[in-house]
């Protein structure tokens, strides 16, 4: 059944005008009066509805009923990852958010190629958020992952946040050595760019109770670091 992110308030009985985004989606999709789809607001579980007219450029659906439905991780998981090539970072919010990330963090470091502020900032943000919504749709998640302003690496990590495990060829400890032994937990992945993060930017991580973690033997992409960490707590803590 196709889903549609829906921003406002859904209840069952009402007959609403759908987003722009959606109406265009049905038109696209082909589907006529009476067929029925899925909306999600994003503040938990779901609600099933019937197309109850279609125009041009508008749409109007019943909402029948609520299920109360999620797909979320028992535990929130934070990608925080340095700012890759623009195609790459489209793609690690996109599988983030399908693996079940709980927050993205896109953050500016030493190696960072790619360099973002003020209006052009705002848009690759705007346009992140328009990939979380559409990956929410497809893989069923109710709801959307949050994504947080670009910071930069030193500002970032002075700050307190939950526990923060880096990405590192450095490491002696692997991921999946270090989740083994460990209850489930919300944590922060930390995720370097293409060249990684810079000896000093991993001391200065550890210095703020960071901890260095392996993928293994293997050099991973920036791009696929994050995804396979993402899959290897979820092999070991479950899904």
């Amino acid at each position: 059944m196709p889903r549609f992110y829906c921003n406002m308030p859904l209840a069952s009985g009402e007959i609403i005008e759908l987003p722009p985004d959606a109406a265009h989606h049905l038109h696209v999709l082909r589907l006529a009066a009476d067929e029925s789809f899925t909306l999600f607001n994003g503040e938990g579980g779901e609600y099933t509805a019937r197309l109850a007219s279609i125009e041009k450029k508008r749409a109007y659906a019943e909402i029948l009923s609520f299920s109360s439905r999620e797909a979320e991780l028992a535990y929130a998981v934070t990608i925080a990852q340095a700012l890759p090539e623009s195609s790459k970072m489209d793609w690690i919010v996109e599988k983030a958010v399908e693996l079940g990330a709980a927050a993205i963090q896109p953050i500016l470091s030493q190696r960072c190629v790619v360099r973002l502020s003020g209006e052009r900032a705002e848009k690759r943000l705007a346009h992140w958020q328009k990939i979380i919504v559409a990956a929410s749709e497809q893989c069923g998640r109710n709801r959307l992952a949050r994504l947080h302003d670009l910071a930069d690496f030193k500002n970032w990590i002075s700050q307190p946040v939950q526990k923060t495990l880096l990405l590192s060829p450095r490491a002696s400890l692997s991921l999946s050595g270090w989740a083994s032994g460990k209850q489930q937990q919300a944590l922060t992945l930390m995720i370097g760019p293409e060249g990684g993060f810079t000896t000093i930017e991993e001391d200065l991580a550890l210095s703020k109770g960071a901890q260095l973690v392996s993928m293994g033997s293997r050099i991973l992409r920036t791009e696929t670091a994050g995804m396979s960490a993402l899959a290897t707590l979820t092999a070991i803590w479950g899904i």
